[in-house]
């Protein structure tokens, strides 16, 4: 859900010439610009969107740097061929680095600026991390940083306000706890880790703690706030007039009193002792440094994180009644394009994202899109975070594959899905690709594993197929999906990411598969399933987990070259078919009820 958008602005140069000018007034040799707001949102309100007013680059993740005579946008493989062409023109150099953790603009700042010039930082919208990692750097260097200033902030004339929209409560039933059973929940294990306070920031814990939702962020069904909990008290830090009077009497009931947005900083600072619990992968550099000295400090996960990732029994119940209601919308979809593309209708990949939002509007308790739908033509989708505009978009039409990846945000629960369509004839390379990639999603979802195995161990499992050919991608395999919140949620992470204890898969947990290969200019191919861990047995060496594929939707296997499957490979297609037409044929009637029994008609015999 949209709740405010980028004013028009100045040209980009325009942006940078204002920077530059209060950075040579102000006496600053540098200025670093993060893709984040003060809760480290992976989508952010326009209001903290700076980086992309400066320059132009759109794309959700990246970095900005600003110095007297360059600029330069530090982004990974997935945005590289996008900012190259969003780029063109603004006075801002591409730099390239290889994965979303890469940390190399820290380097270049270590390595250009010199001892006793000054770095300006909004420490508001830093994360703790990566200010240590800064400081680590910089410090021996004799560069002063200065987090108390936001540059970009001073010269953005027109700067979208923060956003004022309703705060609701998610009620049962699709609500799986209460929120009273929640707060005794986190502070049970406030109390393990010695705490007499904890600090939230990051918005999809604090939904998920308090059962409210809002529409502050697009896609995330969430509200701008600050929480600091105690063993007896609750303080929720947001405007009071965006939730109403009846809703702010039940929040009172369970202990959670109000407080303005804008004093939460305050209220940090102002405690007097204690321990407090934080995060320092979840809150800011200028939130962490906010208490006094004599308030101690307990750095851990945010208990409801992991809390939080690992859905109910209820829960998941609501998110397999949920996949049914969006997978109802994919057949409705699908059955449509099928016979559009026959009658010869124009099709853009603008009319597939419109199309397909309707379809999913149609369903009962449907919210918005859970991100932005990716539907992408061949070349176009050879790029992972591709979005089609009015401006620049294909039309569906000759031969080739068609890359969808979208999803909903539900009531009960939030989706995330890619499926490859064939249009007219695939080659027999893009069918090869369309089989490895399958072979990677069915080889990781059969595989059964070790309770508290390291999400990023189970990476390769994915891989193995296109390995073989000498094929990889630079993205990670999964990522976790919240309930009715952040479609990206932790901590879990089936990646190349570094492996921690909090990355542990356990019993509960939804996470995405989506293999891919991606060929620029020519094809792309994503195939995506959500998958929850489910316990699998204890044979006398612990407990084991696999996974239960939740995501109902058939695979197009006009897409694969049969040959390449193996028997096993086989009968697990045939099997999930038989599972989605089950499930989904009571849903469906008329044309999409035909499209879902011919697409999930069992493999030739071979």
């Amino acid at each position: 859900m949209v709740v405010c958008k980028l004013p028009e602005t100045a040209t980009m140069n325009s942006a940078l010439l204002a920077l530059r000018e209060a950075m040579q007034t102000q006496g600053y040799a540098a200025c670093l610009i993060p893709t984040a707001d003060p809760h480290l949102s992976e989508y952010l309100c326009p209001h903290w969107q700076a980086r992309v007013w400066l320059s132009g680059f759109t794309g959700s993740a990246g970095t900005l740097v600003v110095t007297a005579d360059f600029a330069g946008l530090w982004a990974d493989s997935r945005y590289w061929e996008q900012a190259e062409h969003e780029l063109t023109g603004s006075g801002v150099t591409l730099m390239k680095v290889q994965t979303a953790a890469s940390q190399e603009y820290l380097q270049w700042l270590a390595n250009t600026l010199k001892p006793g010039e000054r770095l300006a930082i909004d420490g508001d919208v830093l994360s703790s991390s990566a200010a240590r990692a800064l400081e680590a750097l910089l410090g021996t260097g004799g560069a002063h940083i200065d987090y108390g200033v936001d540059l970009p902030g001073q010269v953005w004339a027109d700067r979208p306000a923060l956003p004022a929209s309703r705060v609701y409560e998610h009620m049962a039933p699709w609500a799986g706890e209460t929120r009273a059973s929640k707060l005794a929940r986190v502070r049970a294990a406030m109390r393990d880790a010695g705490a007499s306070w904890h600090w939230l920031s990051t918005l999809d814990d604090i939904a998920w703690l308090t059962n409210l939702r809002g529409s502050d962020v697009e896609y995330n069904p969430v509200f701008l706030a600050h929480l600091l909990l105690s063993e007896d008290s609750a303080t929720l830090f947001v405007d009071a007039s965006r939730i109403d009077p009846a809703l702010a009497a039940v929040l009172a009931a369970d202990g959670v009193t109000l407080a303005p947005y804008d004093t939460a900083k305050a209220a940090l600072a102002s405690l007097s002792g204690g321990t407090l619990l934080l995060d320092p992968a979840r809150v800011t550099h200028g939130f962490a440094a906010a208490p006094a000295p004599a308030v101690r400090k307990v750095e851990t996960i945010n208990p409801g994180t992991l809390m939080k990732s690992r859905k109910l029994p209820a829960e998941a119940a609501q998110i397999r009644r949920t996949m049914e209601a969006d997978g109802a919308a994919l057949c409705e979809f699908f059955a449509w394009l099928e016979e559009a593309l026959k009658r010869g209708e124009r099709v853009t990949e603008l009319t597939v994202d419109e199309r397909l939002t309707a379809a999913r509007a149609r369903q009962a308790g449907f919210v918005g899109l859970s991100f932005a739908t990716i539907a992408g033509f061949n070349a176009n989708g050879a790029l992972p975070h591709y979005r089609a505009t009015e401006a620049a978009h294909s039309e569906v039409k000759g031969d080739g594959l068609l890359l969808i990846d979208s999803g909903g945000q539900y009531l009960g629960g939030t989706t995330d899905i890619t499926r490859v369509v064939a249009i007219g004839t695939p080659s027999a390379g893009q069918k090869r690709d369309c089989t490895r990639v399958l072979q990677g999603v069915i080889a990781l979802s059969s595989a059964h594993f070790p309770a508290g195995t390291p999400s990023p161990a189970l990476d390769a499992l994915a891989r193995a197929p296109m390995w073989r050919d000498g094929v990889d991608f630079g993205h990670g395999v999964g990522h976790g999906v919240g309930y009715f919140l952040n479609v990206h949620e932790g901590p879990q992470s089936i990646s190349r990411a570094a492996i921690t204890p909090d990355k542990a898969m356990l019993e509960g947990m939804l996470t995405s598969i989506e293999p891919g290969i991606y060929r620029p200019g020519q094809w792309g191919v994503r195939i995506e399933n959500l998958v929850l861990n489910v316990a699998a047995g204890n044979a006398g060496f612990g407990d084991f987990l696999a996974f239960e594929t939740m995501t109902l939707c058939p695979i197009d296997t006009r897409c694969l070259d049969l040959a390449l499957l193996s028997a096993d490979e086989t009968a697990w297609l045939d099997a999930y078919h038989a599972r989605v037409r089950e499930r989904l044929s009571p849903q469906l009637a008329g044309d999409a009820l035909a499209w879902l029994l011919a697409a999930t008609e069992p493999l030739p015999a071979r």
